[in-house]
């Protein structure tokens, strides 16, 4: 086991992880930007480290800060959390260099699954279904016009390169192609540098379902269930739950074994995601993408099933087995979790940072909060919006709303605008009780609700 851990993020993660370092007696060490000296992963962290000025761009994402953070310390592994270096093969490559653990999967197939082309390549060479799409990226508009009317319209334009709902847009009928190409080229090249897209055959009213491997250098492969993330804006998950409300235990089953097998077969070690679209009969899955990382949603599937999966994360990288419970790990209850953002959902969901004058979480039976803020702490605008995460969970997913319902009457935030209005409107909407949703159903019913009003005295 490792003797000191350095933690590569902020916020709620970087907490979470600390805590799991503390009760491996293994030594924290946090990094921070100077808009993030009074987070509480760095007054809780054993040794803390300034890298740089505000914005991410200047800290978060330097590695060669991160990288001099850790020598300094003695840190002999990174861990990098999700978000910012998580994904970054170059900085997994950077690591491996200065003889210092990456906390994740190989650079190799970091870059190989980070890839979305790449990554779908490898799942149909693995068996695995994939949606009807181009064998590679698109040299031009021209080109993915073609290729566009040959899969069928409606098509979704992906950046090879995107992540975050980022570089995404889908293209309805011909008309619109070319405009929808060049805004998602445009904006990814804008983020991640790299402008290539490659297309996909659209699926109507989708669920987006993911299930949870780990995998160690045993040769011990599992999945740990699967989480229903289509309650979402903008590609932004807004509630996840776990398990889907939506698959049978058929579908389940065969999504699990091929999750399990794609693993194994790259050789995949540590935590990682694969995500699926479920078409609107919950009869066919394609494969969509694989997250190489923690995702934020795992508090989840620690309720369910019963593990501590950043641990688990500590231990593969130390070069350890999978823990026993986790090898034969069995589901229990339901789980469901609400993203606290820092936003104003009655306008169009702006971020809403500045201080918070009163903190109260709920708590009781069953109510669990990942957070690193408090009264009195002000909220930067620099980075994620998300605040806060509220997961619940019980015996049965109607006891499991019952509770999301109360525990979110119980949160009090004053001093800044946050998302639980809008979730308490969800979490008490008849399609959300009776598990009828898709990831379009958000959009369609913030447009109801816009006509609604326009349409009022």
């Amino acid at each position: 086991m490792f003797s000191k851990v350095l933690v590569a993020n902020r916020g709620e993660i970087a907490l979470r992880i600390i805590r799991a370092c503390r009760e491996l007696d293994v030594e924290s060490v946090a990094v921070y930007s100077e808009a993030d000296v009074d987070s509480l992963h760095v007054q809780l962290a054993d040794e803390a480290v300034c890298i740089g000025p505000s914005p991410s761009r200047d800290s978060y994402l330097k590695p060669d800060r991160i990288i001099a953070a850790a020598e300094v310390t003695e840190a002999e592994a990174i861990h990098p959390g999700y978000g910012f270096l998580s994904e970054n093969a170059r900085f997994a490559e950077i690591c491996e260099s200065c003889k210092i653990k990456f906390i994740g999967p190989s650079a190799e197939l970091i870059r190989m699954m980070g890839d979305k082309n790449t990554a779908r390549a490898t799942a149909l060479k693995h068996g695995v279904p994939v949606t009807p799409g181009t064998d590679g990226v698109m040299a031009n508009e021209e080109e993915a016009l073609v290729a566009a009317r040959k899969i069928g319209f409606p098509v979704m334009i992906k950046a090879t390169a995107g992540g975050g709902g980022k570089g995404m847009r889908p293209a309805m009928e011909e008309s619109e192609f070319i405009a929808q190409f060049r805004a998602a080229t445009m904006e990814a090249q804008a983020i991640f540098e790299n402008g290539d897209c490659y297309l996909e055959k659209l699926v109507s009213n989708p669920h987006h379902i993911e299930f949870q491997v780990v995998a160690d250098s045993h040769g011990n492969v599992v999945h740990l269930g699967e989480r229903d993330c289509s309650m979402q804006r903008r590609n932004q998950k807004i509630i996840e739950e776990c398990p889907s409300p939506l698959l049978t235990p058929e579908l389940r089953k065969s999504m699990g074994d091929v999750s399990v097998e794609l693993a194994r077969k790259i050789g995949y070690q540590n935590a990682g995601t694969i995500e699926y679209l479920v078409d609107e009969g919950a009869e066919n899955f394609y494969f969509m993408e694989m997250n190489t990382r923690i995702q934020v949603e795992h508090p989840i599937t620690e309720e369910v099933m019963g593990c501590e999966l950043i641990k688990e994360q500590i231990r593969v990288a130390a070069g350890e087995a999978l823990s026993s419970h986790v090898r034969d790990v069995r589901p229990r209850g339901h789980s469901i979790e609400c993203r606290i953002n820092a936003e104003d959902p009655y306008n169009d969901f702006a971020p809403s940072p500045g201080t918070i004058d009163m903190w109260y979480a709920p708590g009781g039976k069953g109510v669990r909060v990942d957070t690193h803020v408090y009264s009195g702490y002000t909220v930067p605008p620099y980075y994620d919006s998300m605040i806060a995460k509220l997961i619940v969970t019980a015996a049965r997913r109607d006891v499991a709303i019952a509770r999301m319902r109360r525990a979110l009457s119980e949160f009090i935030i004053r001093g800044i605008e946050t998302t639980i209005p809008f979730q308490q409107t969800v979490i008490n909407h008849p399609d959300f009780i009776a598990g009828h949703y898709d990831i379009a159903w958000v959009g369609r019913y913030l447009k109801e609700r816009s006509m609604e009003a326009e349409g009022s005295p």
